[in-house]
C-alpha cells in the first residue's frame, strides 16, 4: 500500500480538468499503446454498477456504496463494435492533472495524451457461448481500476471473464457506467494513521465480498464453480484476504503487505496463494508478514521479479518503455517506477495466467 505522495485536496473537479486537456491538446503529440493480447479469443467489454444498500460510503458519507466495474470477457465476433479507451474522456482530464505528475511523479506532467490510448476490447460485443473462469481484480492504492487494464484483456483473451474493480473515494478518478465521475477524497494521513489505513482496508474487503456476492448477476458468462482473485499493492493485500470467501478458490497478491499498519496479520484462508513481488520494492514487511503466512502452511507460493519495481504489475510496464524511448521519462524514473527489466509484461502475464491454469484447472 505504500504511495510516494497522495492527494491532499480534491480541489479539481472533472469540469476544469477537461478544459484544461482540451486547451493543451495541440501539445499532447505521444499516444501510448498497450501491448497486443497473446489469446485465441477477442475480447468484449462493458461496464457496470453495483449498490451496496446496507453500507454507508465512508469517505463521502452517503447512506449507500456504490461500485464501479469494469467486465472482459472472451467474445465471438467484435466487428461493428468499438474498441473501447483505456480512460473515457473525464477520466483522462483528471488522471492528466493528478496521476501524471502528482501521485506518479516518474510520469511526464506534459507532452502525452493520456485520453488516446485504446484497449484491445470491444464495447458490448458478442460473449462467447458457455460459462468461463472469472477472476476480480483490485487495483493499488489511489489507483483507477483502468490502470490494470492490460493484463485484463490479455486474461480474457486466454478465456477468462475478468471483473475489474473500483474503490470509488480512494481511487483517483471513478467513471461509473451512467457517466459520473467521482475523484479522489481519501487523505494522506492514511498512510500513517492505523484508524483510516484500517478503514480503508476494510472498505476494500467488504467492496470485493459484496462484488463476490452479486457475481450471477453482471454477466452471463461468468462461472461461479471457478473464481479467482487478483491485485497489485492495497489491491493484493485485498485479494489475500478474500480468499476466505466460499466462491473464491485461488489468489493473486502482488506485492502487497499482508498486515495493518498497526502490525496485526491479517487472516488468510489456506488456499492457492501466489505472493509475487520485485528485487525493487521488497523491504523488511514483506518479509516478515509473507513468511508468517507461508509458515501458517498451506498451499502459498512466493516469487520474485528481477529488476523491477512496484508498477510493474500495471499498465505503466507497457508505457514507461514507450515514455523513454520518447525523451518523456530518464532511465532513473523508469527504473523507480517498472524497473530495469525489457520484459516485465510477458513475465506479469505469464505469472498470473499459469497461476491460474493451475488452480482453477482450466487451460485456455
Amino acid at each position: 500500500m505504500r504511495r510516494r505522495t497522495f492527494l491532499t485536496t480534491t480541489a479539481v473537479t472533472a469540469a476544469s480538468a477537461l478544459t484544461t486537456v482540451q486547451t493543451a491538446s495541440a501539445a499532447t503529440s505521444l499516444s501510448l499503446r498497450l501491448p497486443a493480447l497473446t489469446g485465441r479469443w477477442p475480447v468484449g467489454t462493458t461496464t457496470r454498477a453495483l449498490t451496496d444498500t446496507r453500507r454507508s460510503d465512508p469517505w463521502d458519507g452517503t447512506p449507500n456504496r456504490e461500485i464501479a466495474l469494469t467486465i472482459f470477457y472472451p467474445a465471438t465476433v467484435v466487428r461493428g463494435h468499438q474498441r473501447a479507451p483505456q480512460l473515457q474522456p473525464a477520466a483522462a482530464a483528471v488522471f492528466t492533472q493528478l496521476d501524471a505528475g502528482v501521485l506518479h511523479p516518474e510520469l511526464p506532467a506534459s507532452g502525452v495524451n493520456w485520453g488516446a490510448t485504446l484497449s484491445h476490447a470491444y464495447v458490448d460485443a458478442p460473449a462467447l457461448p458457455g460459462r468461463r473462469p472469472t477472476l476480480l481484480y483490485s487495483p493499488a492504492g489511489a489507483d483507477p481500476r483502468t490502470i490494470g487494464t492490460s493484463l485484463a484483456e490479455e486474461l480474457a483473451s486466454h478465456g477468462y471473464v475478468v471483473v475489474t474493480v473500483d474503490h470509488p473515494g480512494e481511487a483517483s478518478e471513478v467513471v461509473f457506467p451512467d457517466g459520473r465521475l467521482r475523484v479522489i477524497e481519501i487523505g494522506p494521513d492514511v498512510q500513517t494513521d492505523p484508524v483510516r489505513s484500517r478503514l480503508m482496508m476494510d472498505t476494500r474487503f467488504a467492496d470485493l465480498r459484496f462484488v463476490l456476492d452479486h457475481l450471477s448477476v453482471l454477466h452471463s458468462s461468468i462461472d461461479l464453480r471457478r473464481v479467482g482473485v487478483y491485485g497489485h499493492s492495497a489491491g493484493g493485500a485485498t485479494a489475500a484476504v478474500v480468499l476466505s470467501h466460499p466462491l473464491v478458490r485461488a489468489a493473486v497478491n502482488m506485492e502487497g503487505y499482508l498486515d495493518a499498519l498497526d502490525g496485526e496479520l491479517y487472516s488468510i484462508a489456506r488456499k492457492p496463494l501466489l505472493l509475487a513481488g520485485t528485487d525493487g520494492f521488497r523491504d523488511a514487511r514483506f518479509d516478515r508478514t509473507w513468511s508468517a503466512v507461508m509458515a501458517q502452511g498451506g498451499p502459498v507460493r512466493r516469487v520474485q521479479v528481477s529488476e523491477a519495481n512496484h508498477w510493474i504489475w500495471t499498465d505503466y510496464a507497457a508505457f514507461a518503455p514507450q515514455l523513454e524511448s520518447a525523451g518523456l521519462m530518464t532511465p532513473a524514473q523508469r527504473a523507480k517506477l517498472v524497473g530495469a527489466t525489457r520484459c516485465g509484461v510477458p513475465v506479469v502475464r505469464r505469472l498470473v495466467r499459469e497461476f491460474f491454469q493451475r488452480s482453477l484447472r482450466y487451460g485456455s
